[in-house]
């Protein structure tokens, strides 16, 4: 095998890489070798994790419906196989399923992986990797590539079977349970769902399952649901619910076939975004607003955590309409997760956790970023409101949102991005602190957030660093028309002066 750069596998609390050729400038980097070496480096990882021999660990494995996720998957499950490990074959699945085979009664896996790369480009794929104690973090991905890059493993005479699992089912059969349980309807218990029109979009990802597994017991009318069969090559659009294509496609879909809701996963189901029945979207600020409105009724006074990027108007709806608390944390779903544990720790009651993006954790389902169930939970909601005369809609009626919103990435163009892209920060802080009408907002976790109370800007922005790529986001968001023209042309001022960001996108 050529030398192995492992260091560039590793994608924070993942693995990623170019698993297929083909694509102008990219070489492969994560090959069947490769996958075997990982099995076996996670096994080895695992056995001492809790503390038991490999050859008495059991194992999880799915995948989403990447072109290379056959290959690579047979080759990861040899290499835990020969080290003696049982393993379970789920096939296609989801990320949170493959959480959940650890805690479920039945299975008690002592870890699981998911072969997924999310909304990445067809020819990348990764690995999520899962204990009963949640998702691994970027310590233990190192650790498993270090293991890895030492590749001292030695196979055993007698190994176990691969023995294949529909863990999807039993996954889906615990969503349908919750959603009887739940809506508790009085006069169908079965079928709580009969009468109402839901169409999903799975953008030929893994997240078909939940019109045949979950919609159709429940009574649903899923008339209109697309691109439910998985599909690699991603013909249709790309399985993400912050692509404005995808979005776009099931509005249509919804409007189209006179929908009462509409719902769409990203290729490996950990992230959600739904429609209503008038054809609005409902992710970023809304779908925050909306869970968040579920879980406040919940319970009242809690905390909810998100990434920075939320809007004001959401603070306040959090705040005065719900009477809540709104902490906004770093971008990236584990850092938000995270956050969420450490307040509970400290004992300050939080129950959502979520982004902007669609990656939403709940306190009641393990603080698992999981968009089937965070679907659940809007459908549960769907179905009292109908029955009750009444919209789903009407819980978020009162959220404030800007007239404009716009993302400026200005790209770095050294090496050293995250100490100049630093500096940056640093400076506008600096900058932002001695302009009229601008206000640097204390307690900001990430960048740095700044409030703009002039007449023609009436807005905020948030400038902070990407957590992986030599890129500086700027949020602008402004309640006024022309509002985000005027913050950013402020801004271009400023930026000017640091000759290695390519200010393009800038108007």
């Amino acid at each position: 095998m050529e030398t192995v750069n492992w260091k560039e596998l590793q994608n924070g609390s993942d693995i990623r890489g170019v698993a297929l050729s083909g694509v102008a400038g990219e070489e492969v980097n994560l090959t069947p070798e490769i996958a075997k070496l990982l099995g076996q480096a996670f096994v080895t990882w695992l056995a001492k994790k809790v503390s038991k021999p490999i050859t008495e660990l059991t194992v999880s494995v799915g995948r989403d419906s990447r072109l290379s996720g056959l290959t690579l998957m047979g080759s990861l499950m040899e290499g835990m196989k020969t080290l003696g490990c049982k393993v379970y074959d789920f096939a296609i699945a989801s990320t949170p399923a493959m959480f959940m085979s650890t805690v479920n009664p039945e299975f008690k896996c002592d870890g699981g992986i998911m072969l997924t790369a999310s909304h990445l480009p067809f020819n990348r794929n990764g690995f999520k990797f899962f204990t009963n104690e949640g998702g691994l973090n970027k310590q233990d991905i190192t650790a498993i590539l270090e293991l890895a890059k030492t590749n001292n493993f030695a196979s055993i005479e007698q190994q176990k079977t691969i023995e294949e699992h529909d863990f999807i089912a039993v996954y889906s059969a615990n969503l349908v349970k919750k959603i009887r349980e739940s809506v508790n309807h009085p006069k169908d218990f079965e079928q709580p769902l009969k009468g109402l029109k839901i169409v999903v979009d799975a953008g030929n990802g893994a997240g078909g399952f939940y019109v045949d597994k979950v919609l159709k017991p429940l009574g649903a009318d899923i008339t209109g649901s697309q691109f439910l069969n998985p599909d690699g090559t991603f013909p249709n659009h790309i399985p993400n619910p912050e692509n404005k294509t995808a979005m776009a496609s099931i509005r249509d879909a919804v409007i189209k076939n006179k929908a009462d809701f509409g719902i769409i996963f990203d290729t490996d189901v950990d992230r959600v975004a739904a429609v209503d029945h008038l054809g609005r979207e409902l992710n970023r600020n809304r779908l925050i607003a909306l869970i968040s409105a579920i879980v406040l009724k919940e319970h009242p006074g809690s905390t909810i955590v998100t990434d920075s990027i939320t809007s004001d108007g959401l603070t306040q709806f959090i705040e005065q309409e719900l009477s809540g608390k709104h902490h906004r944390f770093k971008r990236g779903y584990k850092n938000v997760i995270n956050e969420s544990i450490r307040l509970n720790q400290e004992n300050e009651e939080s129950w959502l956790a979520i982004e902007t993006s669609g990656h939403g954790a709940m306190k009641e389902n393990y603080f698992l970023d999981d968009g089937a169930y965070l679907a659940t939970k809007l459908l549960i909601e769907l179905a009292k409101t109908n029955l009750e005369d009444k919209s789903l809609i009407d819980l978020i009626s009162n959220l404030k949102e800007p007239i404009e919103s716009e993302e400026f990435r200005l790209k770095i163009g050294i090496d050293d991005f995250k100490t100049y892209g630093n500096q940056v920060i640093e400076k506008l802080s600096d900058f932002a602190a001695n302009q009229e009408n601008w206000q640097v907002i204390p307690n900001n976790y990430e960048g740095v957030r700044v409030s703009c109370s002039s007449p023609n800007e009436d807005g905020w922005f948030l400038l902070r660093l990407s957590l992986h790529d030599p890129v500086i986001p700027l949020n602008v968001e402004s309640n006024i028309t022309g509002g985000v023209n005027a913050i950013a042309t402020k801004l271009k001022t400023f930026f000017t002066t640091f000759k290695s960001l390519d200010l393009s996108p800038l108007p």
